[in-house]
């Protein structure tokens, strides 16, 4: 049985992600440096993805930050 509450537990790799938020990798990885942006999970030595929870909580900050500045 599933909670209502319960975060989404998926994952995204960085071409989803790019699509989600609509900017670069470039951009991703300039605000991951600067603390910006979540840190993705490391899954191989060359396979990274992000929790979908988080990418939407940094979203959420985003869109309440955005509000306020108006």
């Amino acid at each position: 049985m599933t909670n209502a509450n319960e975060v989404n537990p998926r994952l995204a790799r960085l071409p989803e992600v790019m699509a989600i938020i609509g900017v670069s990798k470039e951009t991703i990885l300039l605000w991951m440096r600067k603390g910006l942006f979540p840190r993705p999970l490391l899954l191989g030595p060359r396979a990274r993805a992000w929790r979908l929870s988080e990418i939407q909580q940094w979203i959420d900050t985003r869109d309440r930050v955005a509000y306020k500045a108006e």
